[in-house]
């Protein structure tokens, strides 16, 4: 049994124990709260994308920027990328599938892209349906729309032979709102904002969405490969007139050789 000192003693210990208690835990509230301000916008999550999104995503993406670049325009063409729309919040963001960012240069390289850092919205979008069908037709055009997107075309490469779905949609902004204004299963729909045609070639998992110029989308714009084969054809076209124009020429000197030979020996047998 404690006397009055050993009481006293105690009760100094517990307290002095419940002190460094308290501030261990101050300490790691402390620590806690400095982490919360450090707000951590992932560049990528576990959710994935078809392979035949990626492969016409890869194939537009550079087509695009091409076009844009040629045309004088200022944009970063960019795709599958997280745009982070509120700040804080790393929960609120989009991935198009291919985009378009007005004023930023090509050159510039980001992981992910904080809308409030770069101080526009994506002036045009390209989504492939995927799966997920509800979000591709209804939530991700109300969530662009709200973002500030003046165009977004969904394009939805399973919409053949199924009555509740369509191949192509056309989404734009109008002053009463971001509406839809076209739905079509046509092989191709114009883009306002891109100033051209998207125009689908292929069929099932060879589709491929490219881009189309003239006045009704008749003249596909050639890819890189495409434009290196046709300056190769030109080259092989370019040798193989040189060589039929020294073939024609060998064959004129042979026949002009022939006729002087023979005009000579007509005039020695004169003589």
């Amino acid at each position: 049994m404690l006397d009055g000192d050993g009481v006293e003693k105690e009760a100094v210990a517990l307290v002095a124990e419940v002190g460094r208690g308290v501030g261990a835990w101050h300490a790691r509230g402390m620590t806690l709260a400095r982490s919360v301000g450090a707000v951590h916008y992932p560049e990528a999550d576990d959710t994935g994308e078809g392979e035949l999104q990626r492969l016409m995503s890869e194939l537009l993406r550079p087509l695009l920027a091409r076009f844009l670049a040629e045309r004088g325009v200022a944009a970063h063409v960019g795709a599958d990328q997280f745009l982070y729309f509120r700040e804080g919040d790393p929960t609120q963001r989009v991935a198009p599938d291919v985009y378009v960012l007005p004023g930023v240069l090509q050159s510039r390289i980001a992981p992910s892209w904080k809308l409030w850092e770069i101080g526009v919205a994506p002036s045009f979008c390209f989504e492939i349906v995927s799966s997920d069908v509800v979000k591709d037709y209804e939530d991700t055009p109300a969530l662009l729309g709200g973002l500030g997107t003046r165009e977004l075309i969904v394009f939805d490469p399973e919409a053949s032979g199924r009555r509740s779905r369509v191949r192509w949609q056309v989404f734009r902004a109008r002053a009463s709102g971001f509406q839809r204004v076209e739905r079509s299963d046509a092989d191709r729909v114009r883009s306002v904002q891109l100033g051209c045609f998207l125009r689908v070639v292929g069929k099932g998992a060879e589709q491929r969405v490219r881009i189309a110029t003239g006045p009704k989308g008749e003249v596909l714009y050639p890819t890189m490969e495409e434009i290196a084969d046709a300056e190769r054809a030109e080259k092989e076209r370019e040798r193989a007139e040189k060589e039929r124009e020294r073939a024609a020429r060998v064959e004129l000197e042979a026949r002009v050789a022939e006729l002087e030979a023979a005009a000579a020996k007509a005039r020695s047998r004169r003589k």
